[in-house]
């Protein structure tokens, strides 16, 4: 079985949803069941509704799980577990207070020297702390492990100390949690951020502790770096996956990209299903991968031109799938839906409107500028009259280009780049774009609520 264990403390960030990616990939090729569990053990930061968000966000990138539990609703046997470890003596309760272990810190510091847990401090301050925690003895030995990423992974014995497994409160640690919850739900296979490498050796020495003998493969993605090569942090828009759904960019180009960052795949463009058959976790390179925005958008311009139709109209809030050949014309010079949306939405916007913002231009403009705009207002405005005169005369909807072209130079006596420019604007909204050629055998089913707006 194969995991993905989020916290609900905070929105989910890309390499959240990577790790979740590459586990019910995993999941589909070895046949296995994929658990998600959400690991709520830090009641202070959990947010309310946040694994709601998860669940919502895993559903839309078509991730499903087999089972849903709350790390939460095992605290019993957390507790138990621990208790048994004392017994073994393989654990052992620390009554250091917070202010005793922070002077031993700046000790460590002032000598230039790597602060290191003593187990002999740990009843040093029994009287004075009712509350202790509970710790698990370090290792006498080397823990290792075989990364399928990054190959063999050792730690020395002076690399983990005693380590806190049970709050002063009773709440179980991350890392004992983590590591109860993977023998209790036979775990065999650990696909994570490489953040939790160091995690890696003391969930080992806790099931080896426990007398857990599964063998567990493991794979530490590496961290995903920003535009600068620095490592992603909040402060990088992309690093939020909800930030990218709400720039326009669609799930399946997000899961593609995600897939082919710092990975050796057998094409560019794929969809999530099409990994199944070729996805590799080996082949995906040790080094840490830069996110690039650009590709991300090439990639989301491709599921566009592989979008029905349809749908596309769907997701611009259109009904007639005309709308989304329509759309698909722009991708030219479109990335996302949201800039789609707003080259239809102009198409049928009204005129008017968009003329008034072509009057608060020429407020910041020079005086020759300035001219130029009034004289594209006037020709705009003369356009529109002579276009509404032709619609109540003629049907165009099965003309073609030139024929429509040619009726309105003749009978609204504008020429070249004064018809043109405001052909184009009253067709489409902008001063560029496609050829009018190409989006008018479209535009000419619309001319009437075009026009007159």
């Amino acid at each position: 079985m194969l995991r993905f264990a989020p916290s609900p403390t905070g929105d989910m960030h890309t390499g959240n949803l990577r790790v979740a990616v590459f586990n019910y990939i995993l999941a589909k090729q070895r046949n296995a069941q994929l658990l998600l569990r959400i690991e709520d053990t830090d009641t202070a930061r959990n947010i309310e509704g946040k694994d709601k968000d998860i669940m919502f966000l895993l559903n839309l990138f078509g991730i499903t799980w087999d089972n849903l539990v709350y790390q939460s609703n095992n605290f019993k046997h957390h507790r138990q577990l621990a208790e048994y470890l004392i017994q073994k003596g393989n654990a052992f309760y620390c009554y250091c207070t917070k202010e005793f272990l922070d002077q031993k810190r700046e000790l460590a510091k002032a000598n230039h020297q790597a602060f290191r847990y003593d187990d002999a401090w740990a009843e040093l301050e029994k009287d004075k702390n009712p509350h202790p925690v509970v710790r698990l003895k370090a290792p006498k030995e080397q823990v290792g492990f075989h990364d399928e990423i990054k190959g063999n992974i050792t730690f020395t014995p002076n690399e983990i100390d005693s380590f806190i497994i049970l709050k002063e409160d009773g709440i179980p640690t991350y890392n004992f949690a983590c590591a109860v919850d993977d023998m209790l739900y036979d775990i065999d296979f650990i696909v994570r951020g490489e953040d939790h490498v160091s995690n890696t050796p003391k969930q080992m020495l806790i099931h080896k502790y426990l007398n857990y003998e599964k063998s567990i493969k493991f794979a530490h993605l590496p961290i995903i770096l920003n535009g600068e090569g620095k490592k992603m942090s909040k402060r990088d828009n992309a690093s939020s996956v909800q930030w990218l759904l709400d720039s326009g960019f669609l799930p399946q180009a997000i899961v593609n990209y995600l897939i082919l960052l710092g990975n050796k795949t057998p094409c560019e463009v794929f969809t999530l299903r099409d990994a199944f058959a070729w996805f590799d976790i080996t082949k995906v390179a040790k080094a840490p991968a830069r996110f690039d925005l650009d590709k991300l958008k090439f990639l989301n311009r491709e599921h566009f031109k592989a979008m029905r139709e349809q749908d596309l109209s769907v997701l611009l809030g259109y009904k007639d799938s005309a709308i989304g050949a329509l759309a698909k014309l722009y991708l030219q010079e479109a990335s996302t839906l949201n800039e789609i949306r707003e080259k239809v939405d102009y198409i049928f916007a009204k005129k008017t409107l968009l003329l008034e913002q072509l009057d608060k231009n020429t407020e910041s403009q020079n005086s020759t500028e300035a001219l130029e705009i009034l004289e594209f207002q006037d020709a705009i405005k003369t356009l529109q009259n002579t276009l509404l005169s032709l619609l109540k005369e003629q049907d165009f909807s099965k003309a073609d280009f030139n024929t429509f072209k040619s009726e309105a130079m003749q009978k609204s006596g504008l020429k070249g780049k004064n018809f043109f420019k405001a052909l184009r604007f009253l067709l489409t909204g902008h001063t560029h774009g496609p050829e009018l050629s190409d989006l008018f055998p479209i535009l000419r089913l619309y001319l009437n609520d075009v026009i007159r707006n």
